[in-house]
């Protein structure tokens, strides 16, 4: 009797939200997202466990895929692009551990790197029959290059060569755009597959932990943070802006994702 009036106040909250206009639905999601980052920082004291969080939800979510690849013995509904694009920041970013780190960060990365590059293999090889290229449209470069340009432009000034702060710099650019590939397949299939589902949501979840990270920085710094090597350094603020656009484009899939889950759908249909 409980869940079901838990379900039906579910299903009035969401009829609810349908009727409401985008900037309502957007106003909502912001005022929302800022509750649980005030939640989280007066939770959580040490602000770096917010990264290894992410990276951890991340690794999560490439075990969803395997677990599909090898159960179900498709790749129907995942985007090769994406994949290949995150393989790419993932190992510039490992490079970059390695030589700047070398601790939990670095063994996240790799773990992470190697479960990717399996996924790749499995998608052109083991169970290219399945893949469905027509509807992957995206291109890498459309993603890759401008991040590498605007690397070259504006990137941290480190203690380290003027190489590994291009780099990095690519990597956040990189990664903040990884899943365009991926959400464009999936806008184009406009059914997406359960598996395919939670890893994206995964990744949204990541994707708000990265952000709240740097957003409370910002607070507690009362904005200092954005201006850590002098004033106009652009580094702080465009890296912020790259996680914000990231934890933008993937919230919208989030709604639709928590809303089927509420529902009970098995599949999630993306809007037109």
């Amino acid at each position: 009797m409980g869940k079901r009036r838990g379900v039906s106040a579910v299903n009035v909250v969401f009829g609810w939200l349908r009727k409401q206009s985008k900037k309502v639905k957007i106003a909502l999601g912001v005022i929302l997202s800022l509750l649980l980052i005030v939640f989280l920082k007066f939770t959580v004291k040490n602000y770096n466990h917010f990264f290894i969080a992410s990276e951890l939800i991340h690794a999560a979510g490439i075990i969803i895929l395997i677990y599909k690849l090898t159960r179900q013995k498709t790749c129907s509904g995942l985007s090769l692009k994406s994949q290949e694009v995150t393989a790419v920041f993932l190992a510039v970013r490992l490079i970059c551990s390695i030589n700047m780190e070398g601790d939990i960060h670095t063994v996240l990365d790799f773990a992470t790197l190697v479960s990717t590059l399996w996924v790749i293999y499995m998608i052109r090889f083991t169970l290219k029959a399945s893949y469905i290229k027509t509807l992957d449209t995206g291109h890498n470069y459309h993603v890759l290059v401008p991040s590498a340009i605007l690397a070259l432009i504006i990137h941290p000034k480190m203690s380290y060569n003027y190489i590994h702060s291009v780099m990095w710099a690519f990597c956040v650019y990189a990664e903040s755009v990884s899943v365009l590939p991926q959400l464009r397949l999936m806008q184009n299939a406009q059914i997406i597959e359960p598996f395919t589902a939670h890893y994206v949501f995964a990744l949204g979840i990541a994707r708000f932990l990265a952000c709240a990270h740097w957003l409370i920085q910002v607070f507690e710094t009362r904005g200092r943070y954005l201006w850590l090597i002098g004033a106009g350094y652009f580094w702080f603020p465009v890296a912020l802006v790259a996680e914000l656009i990231q934890t933008f484009i993937l919230a919208d899939f989030c709604y639709y994702y928590v809303k089927s889950v509420m529902e009970g759908q098995l599949v999630l249909k993306m809007p037109v």
